[in-house]
């Protein structure tokens, strides 16, 4: 189980212009507060020290939700951070994600496209960030696949799915799964229980937790990303992290 922050990215690929990473879950992408957590960027400053020292910058290109673990494109320059942040707005970026979910799908194949809205702008919520499928929500759009489903000891029925997400909506996958019924194993905002979250803020990790969620962080990972562009083709992918892993074993 992941208690603590775990610090140590690994590296993908590196050209004179970007880097390519694994970021582990629980680790944040950005300090959220100036004396805050170690995070993904402050890892990136030591490791491109001598970039920073000759001009270069670091332009964090796709974010991941701290419990998101997975590929994080950076420019290392801004030329790359300008041609990177093109290539998002083109819709020339095409990523694909792995998630464990709870129950067996009755599908093999689904294209989502419930749209989404924050759950406070329609009714009471305790948590702000929330977002759910409704009518007058934004368009969204996610393809799911189904690859393996196993029966776990402690949390019953488990699915990994494929998940393609064409639209780049707040918490996209993990609502529309939520919402198809299948909610990922260990997500404290859309599993079960909400108050699970609530919860966490308060106490942090706990036995009583993990007894409700089974897993310490939420069970996706962003496998594969792959960039295509008119002058740039590249894709990049991540293995399933081990602590993901042992729940399909």
């Amino acid at each position: 189980m992941l208690h603590a922050v775990n610090p140590d990215f690994t590296v993908l690929d590196e050209t004179d212009d970007y880097i390519v990473v694994d970021k582990p879950a629980p680790l944040q992408v950005h300090p959220s507060t100036p004396n805050g957590t170690w995070t993904l960027w402050h890892g990136l400053n030591g490791l491109l020290a001598y970039e920073m020292a000759n001009g270069g910058q670091i332009s964090i290109i796709n974010r991941l939700d701290r419990e998101t673990s997975g590929t994080v494109l950076v420019a290392k320059n801004q030329a790359a951070a300008r041609r990177f942040g093109i290539a998002m707005q083109e819709r020339q970026f095409h990523k694909t994600y792995l998630a464990i979910v709870h129950g067996w799908p009755a599908w093999q194949a689904l294209d989502c496209e419930g749209p989404i809205l924050r759950k406070g702008d329609i009714a009471e919520s305790p948590i702000w960030v929330k977002q759910m499928v409704h009518p007058d929500g934004a368009a969204c759009q996610t393809r799911f696949r189904l690859l393996q489903t196993v029966e776990h000891e402690q949390a019953g029925r488990l699915t990994l799915v494929e998940a393609s997400p064409v639209t780049g909506r707040m918490h996209q996958i993990r609502v529309h799964l939520a919402h198809l019924g299948h909610p990922i194993l260990g997500d404290k905002i859309y599993g079960a229980d909400e108050r699970c979250y609530l919860d966490f803020i308060e106490t942090g990790w706990t036995s009583d937790l993990e007894r409700r969620l089974h897993f310490s962080r939420q069970a996706l990972h962003s496998c594969r990303l792959e960039v295509e562009s008119p002058d740039f083709h590249h894709v990049w992918e991540a293995p399933l992290p081990a602590e993901m892993q042992r729940w399909l074993s």
